[in-house]
C-alpha cells in the first residue's frame, strides 16, 4: 500500500487489507484512529489519561482482533470502534462509582506561552467539569457530537438510539452547558461582547 495515497483509502479498506496480513494498513489505520479514540476515552473517563491508555489499547487490540472476520459496508470501523470505547469506558465508571478521582495538576512550565496554556486548559477543565456534571447519555452524545465530529447517524449507531433521541440529547446536552459556563466568560478569558 502507498503511503502517499494512504489518505484516500477507507479506514474499512485498511481494515480489510490488515485482516489479510498487511501490517502496514495496520500501522496506517492505528496513526489515523488512536489520537480520536484516545481523546474520546479521555474525555469519558473525566481526563484520566491512564485509564484512557488502557482503552485506546483495548479497543484498537478488538479492533484487530475482528479485522480478518470484517464484513466491509455493514458498518463504519469508526462507529464500531467509538461503540467498543464507549462500552469499555462506562464499564470502568461504573467499577470506580463513588471514587473520587482530583486531576493531575499540570507540571509547571518557564516557556513564554504558559499563560496561553493556562488559560487553554483552564477552558479545557470547565468545558470537563461542565461535560461531567451531564447526565451520561447527554454527555456521551455532546461529545461524540461537537468533540469527535461524528455525525447523528453515526451516534445514533454508536449509544443504539435513534438519530431523534441523539438530536434530542444533544440540544439538551449543549443548553445544560450553555447554562453551566455562562457565568464564566469572563473568568475564563472570553469577552461579554
Amino acid at each position: 500500500m502507498a503511503l502517499d495515497a494512504s489518505d484516500e483509502v477507507s479506514d474499512e479498506a485498511l481494515l480489510v487489507a490488515f485482516g489479510n496480513g498487511d501490517r502496514e494498513a495496520a500501522l496506517l489505520l492505528t496513526a489515523r484512529l488512536t489520537p480520536r479514540v484516545l481523546g474520546y476515552a479521555s474525555r469519558m473517563l473525566r481526563g484520566d489519561r491512564a485509564e484512557a491508555e488502557d482503552v485506546t489499547q483495548e479497543a484498537m487490540l478488538r479492533l484487530w482482533r475482528i479485522a480478518p472476520d470484517w464484513r466491509q459496508g455493514e458498518a463504519k470501523v469508526t462507529t464500531w470502534l467509538f461503540r467498543v470505547v464507549t462500552n469499555l469506558c462506562t464499564d470502568r465508571l461504573r467499577k470506580r462509582r463513588g471514587v473520587d478521582l482530583d486531576a493531575v495538576p499540570e507540571p509547571e512550565d518557564d516557556a513564554p506561552e504558559v499563560a496561553r496554556r493556562m488559560m487553554d486548559a483552564d477552558r479545557a477543565a470547565a468545558l470537563q467539569a461542565a461535560l461531567d456534571s451531564l447526565p451520561d447519555r447527554q454527555r456521551d452524545a455532546v461529545v461524540l457530537r461537537h468533540l469527535e465530529g461524528l455525525g447523528n447517524p453515526e451516534i445514533a449507531d454508536v449509544m443504539e438510539i435513534s438519530v431523534e433521541a441523539v438530536e434530542s440529547l444533544t440540544a439538551r446536552g449543549k443548553r445544560a452547558l450553555a447554562r453551566l459556563l455562562s457565568g464564566r466568560r469572563e473568568e475564563l478569558g472570553y469577552d461579554e461582547a
